[in-house]
């Protein structure tokens, strides 16, 4: 059995795919990019402006989850730029604590919207 976790705090999908899933203890959290609730845009300037975004998003679907950055244990990133590797670790480390999760980045041709980065992350 699967749960779709959803909340108002974030803009709504830009796909037919929940925002996160819940299975057993496991929170299932979709690729999020820096997209502004309110306009449901991404957020100008950057990689740097929208990680830290897209980590707002992030926090929002884990809190209605009932979950914390504390929580995740594996996350994915996928950025369009790999130069833009150190902009995105800065907000990145700033949200997480050792031992950090384990991570997956990888460089793609292109992101959903535009966006530069996108994040996806598994929390227990």
């Amino acid at each position: 059995m699967r749960d779709a976790v959803v909340t108002d705090r974030i803009a709504p999908p830009a796909g037919p795919f929940s925002p996160a899933v819940r299975h057993g203890g496991s929170v299932y959290v979709s690729g999020q990019g820096g997209r502004d609730p309110t306009t449901g845009t991404l957020v100008d300037g950057g990689v740097g402006p929208q990680t830290a975004q897209l980590f707002r998003n992030l926090e929002a679907i884990l809190v209605a989850a009932g979950k914390s950055f504390e929580d995740v244990i594996k996350a994915n990133v996928y950025l369009v730029d790999m130069g833009d590797s150190s902009a995105m670790n800065a907000v990145y480390a700033s949200h997480f604590t050792a031992p950090y999760p384990a991570r997956t980045t990888i460089a793609v041709a292109a992101l959903p919207l535009g966006a530069a980065v996108e994040i996806e992350v598994l929390a227990r």
